[in-house]
Order: structure tokens, then C-alpha cells, then sequence
């Protein structure tokens, strides 16, 4: 396994090349600071290496169902740290859909395999309850679809991490914007806006439009975004202005 590491970071370009890498279910996925030190074709015709793939803005190697513990070694032997899992640069070259494309995998490839889990279980809770096998009531039953349901009821906590991490900012901020967003009083609020007679809210004078956010995508996605352009430019930019003892104090 470490002589395949080695091999792949050489085909690479060198540990120096590599930007981010991260895995999913069957492929090693690089992001490179430049493509053209790759040697996809000695790649290819690497012992252990199924297929090397040039996508959306990504270099893959596909290696199958091993994936994770050449990933290890790869990072062991490149000695990435970090780099195995942090966001890309700032100034990340590429067309939009190419960025977008490796922002989006870039925040679901760490939550795959644990997608994949409470779906099965959910599946699998399913169909003991077509053969009647339990009941909704049953404790076990109550226990295991917690189980299955805790990902994705608190998805945007849990995807405030990943995304925080992609987009370079802190990741434990955007989990906290995750769990504003489920937060008991919020959806007691949403329940209690569905009544006929329910009284309007609002924040500083603003009407509120109020809808439940568990299991929500989209505002997790791009709160994090605004948060780390907040922290990367407004407040670099604020820093150069501004004097230390005044950002001191405003810290």
C-alpha cells in the first residue's frame, strides 16, 4: 500500500503539487496546482490503479473499494495533514461550473458513506414494517429510526462543517448558523405560523417569512459562503484600514 502511495503522489506531481485531496467510495480526488506535472498516462498503467479521470476541475484516480486506506497512505507519505481535507485557495483557477462543481463534492464526499448507512436503514426499517415485523411504537423501532433520521433532521448542522471547511472559513461558525437554523424556537415558530389566527413576526421591523429548515440544503450551503467571504475580505480589508489598537478593541 505505501508503494502505491508513493507511485501516486509521484504521478501527481510531487507532494508540493497538491492543493486538497479528498476520497470518495471508489476514487482519490486531487485538486492540483498544476495539472500539467501529472502523468496520467504512467498512472494508468499503474498495478492497483483502475482508471485516472481529468474532471471538473479535479484529478482522480480510481482505485475501488480500497479507497480509504490508500487515501491514508497517500496522506501519510505526502504528509499532507490538513491539506487532505482543507478548502481550496482563494484564487482557485477554473470556469465557474468547475468551481461549483468541486464545492458541491467537495461538501457531500466527506457525508457519503454515512448518507449511504441511514439509508439502508431506513430502508431496511421500512420493510420490517410492511411485514410487520414491529411497530412505529416499538421502543427498537423508535431507537433505530432516530438512528437513521438524526443525519438528516440535523443536515444543516452537520453540513455547516463541511461546507465551513470548503469554503475556507470556520467550520464550528457555520455550525452554529446550522443549528440556528433547527433550533427549537425557530421550528416551534413555523408550527405555530401554520394556525389560521397565528400573529406575524418580524426581526428589527422586517417581516419574517418562517419555514423549516431540517433536512435543508441550500441555506446551509450558502451562509457558510457569505460568513468566510465575511472573515477572508471584509475584515482583511478592514484590518488594513483600520489601527491595531482600534481592531483590538473591536475584537
Amino acid at each position: 500500500m505505501t508503494e502505491l502511495a508513493r507511485k501516486i503522489v509521484a504521478g501527481v506531481g510531487g507532494a508540493d503539487n497538491i492543493v486538497s485531496l479528498m476520497h470518495c467510495a471508489t476514487r482519490l480526488r486531487f485538486k492540483l496546482k498544476d495539472e500539467s506535472k501529472a502523468q496520467a498516462e504512467v498512472l494508468k498503467k499503474t498495478p492497483g490503479i483502475i482508471m485516472v479521470v481529468e474532471s471538473g476541475g479535479q484529478f482522480q484516480v480510481v482505485i475501488g473499494n480500497h479507497v480509504a486506506d490508500v487515501f491514508m497512505a497517500v496522506n501519510s507519505v505526502a504528509g499532507l495533514g490538513e491539506k487532505a481535507q482543507q478548502a481550496p485557495e482563494n484564487d482557485e483557477k477554473g470556469n465557474l461550473l468547475n468551481r461549483f462543481v468541486y464545492v458541491i463534492s467537495g461538501i457531500f464526499t466527506p457525508l457519503i458513506g454515512l448518507m449511504a448507512a441511514t439509508g439502508i436503514l431506513k430502508g431496511m426499517l421500512a420493510l420490517a414494517l410492511t411485514f410487520q415485523w414491529t411497530t412505529e411504537q416499538s421502543g427498537t423501532y423508535l431507537i433505530l429510526f432516530s438512528a437513521s433520521d438524526a443525519l438528516f433532521w440535523f443536515f444543516p448542522i452537520i453540513l455547516g462543517y463541511t461546507a465551513g471547511k470548503r469554503f475556507g472559513g470556520n467550520p464550528f461558525t457555520a455550525m452554529v448558523i446550522g443549528g440556528a437554523l433547527v433550533h427549537p424556537l425557530i421550528l416551534t415558530a413555523f408550527e405555530n405560523r401554520q394556525k389560521a389566527d397565528a400573529p406575524g413576526l418580524d426581526f428589527l421591523g422586517i417581516p419574517v417569512t418562517l419555514l423549516n429548515y431540517s433536512s435543508s440544503v441550500i441555506p446551509i450551503i450558502f451562509l457558510p459562503g457569505c460568513a468566510a467571504f465575511w472573515n477572508a475580505d471584509l475584515m482583511r480589508g478592514y484590518r488594513r484600514q483600520s489601527k491595531i489598537s482600534s481592531h483590538h478593541c473591536y475584537v
